[in-house]
């Protein structure tokens, strides 16, 4: 997320995944293989496949279609696991449960949504998320934030995603703004903190909420936050912070 603190226009970048709660969506899908389909162990280690398949992901949308290319993960995984012919149908059937029941668990927290409230009374907010459109158009909606931010910035809509500049950019352009008037926040150091820094904002924050310990080739954030409920209160001081310097 990002926030930015001059005295006119203000500007915030949020990191969409620190908004929406996470939940064992793949629990849903082993539910279905062991009760409809009579599956044991394998329907666990089928969840766990796809889970690998989703981190390595790459998407071309000039090639596939992104519900192409989920169905085949759960397609190739019960395959690799159970042997046999290629199951498209239950394919199919596994990979819209495991979308359907995530999107549904997609929520902003009460407290999340009075803190947006309140600082859109003092800065301009923007929504800033890297992936694939159909994807994450579909968690916007789920989680229903359209309503807390001036704009919203999708990675795969534009020509390049975080970290490289120009999507920062046009993320200041499309509010009005320069890049020295922004806050970068997120809980990513490579995409979201590396990018701030790229586009010269005036300050990154990293939300660290599991107390990691950086590697030593990680990009450096201006600030860490445990919380995103502790932005308002930096904000405050980053504003303080530029009025006695100048």
């Amino acid at each position: 997320m990002s926030m930015s603190s001059s005295s006119n226009k203000k500007l915030m970048l949020h990191q969409f995944r620190d908004m929406a709660e996470k939940c064992q969506v793949p629990l849903m899908v082993i539910k279905l293989l062991q009760s409809k389909y009579h599956y044991k162990e394998e329907a666990e280690i089928i969840c766990n496949k796809v889970q690998v398949k989703l981190s390595k992901e790459c998407f071309h949308p000039s090639n596939t279609c992104i519900t192409d290319l989920r169905t085949s993960h759960w397609e190739e995984a019960i395959q690799e696991t159970k042997g046999g012919a290629a199951n498209r149908k239950l394919a199919e059937e596994c990979y819209f449960l495991w979308k359907s029941t995530r999107l549904q668990h997609m929520t902003l927290a009460e407290e999340v949504k009075a803190m947006l409230t309140e600082l859109r009374k003092e800065v301009r907010l923007l929504l800033l998320t890297n992936g694939e459109r159909q994807t994450q158009r579909e968690k916007i909606e789920a989680c229903a934030c359209q309503s807390y931010f001036d704009a919203i910035v999708v990675g795969g809509e534009q020509k390049e995603e975080k970290p490289a500049p120009s999507i920062f950019y046009y993320s200041c352009d499309l509010l009005g703004v320069q890049p020295g008037d922004c806050v970068m926040v997120g809980d990513t150091l490579e995409t979201d903190i590396q990018g701030g820094l790229n586009a010269g904002l005036k300050a990154t924050v990293w939300i660290n909420k599991n107390g990691v310990v950086p590697l030593k080739s990680s990009p450096t954030p201006h600030y860490i936050v445990s919380s995103v409920l502790e932005l308002p209160a930096l904000l405050h001081s980053i504003d303080c912070k530029v009025s006695v310097s100048t």
